[in-house]
């Protein structure tokens, strides 16, 4: 009879341990994601670095029927056009720094471990003043919503982290 208490006991106050590990898996699969899409951007911008950015901008264009009269398209195009080697190999070098850190906490919290939580924690919880700077400059939903998203993923891991590891909870 003790024993079935106990088990009961047991069974009311443990969290959901399915939830969990799903809410790890999501947040894991999202950085591997945002990981290899920079992996593709940083070769994208060393693959410019020998090409007419000219050139390859008017191709860009006419194969995505952009409109070149657009306004963004435009002050997107005069950024990248008044890039140089220099320029655009320092911006790869720090995407592909980016995507190192974000491939880490992918694969980490993929793999479950323990580490990559406080990696996630520390890594993603560094960006949040940043992007709080970034929202003082100027406002907009974009902005918002990756703060809400960093602010929730730090969050759920903290208090992922607040809780025993499974070989240390306490039990008959």
């Amino acid at each position: 009879m003790a024993a079935q208490a106990w088990r009961d006991a047991r069974l009311v106050g443990e969290p959901d341990r399915a939830a969990a590990p799903a809410a790890l898996w999501l947040i894991g699969a999202f950085k591997l994601a945002k990981g290899l899409i920079l992996v593709v951007v940083g070769l994208g911008t060393l693959h410019l670095v020998h090409r007419d950015l000219t050139e390859t901008a008017v191709t860009i264009t006419r194969r995505l029927h952009l409109n070149p009269a657009n306004r963004y398209l435009d002050l997107a195009l005069s950024h990248l056009l008044s890039l140089d080697a220099r320029r655009l190999r320092a911006i790869s070098a720090g995407t592909f720094v980016y995507a190192g850190l974000l491939l880490t906490e992918g694969v980490g919290l993929l793999l479950r471990r323990r580490w990559a939580e406080y990696f996630t924690v520390i890594v993603t919880g560094s960006f949040i003043p940043l992007e709080l700077y970034e929202m003082t400059r100027r406002m907009s939903v974009i902005r918002f919503v990756v703060l809400a998203v960093n602010v929730a993923i730090v969050w759920y891991l903290i208090a992922v982290l607040r809780r025993p590891a499974p070989a240390q909870r306490v039990g008959p």
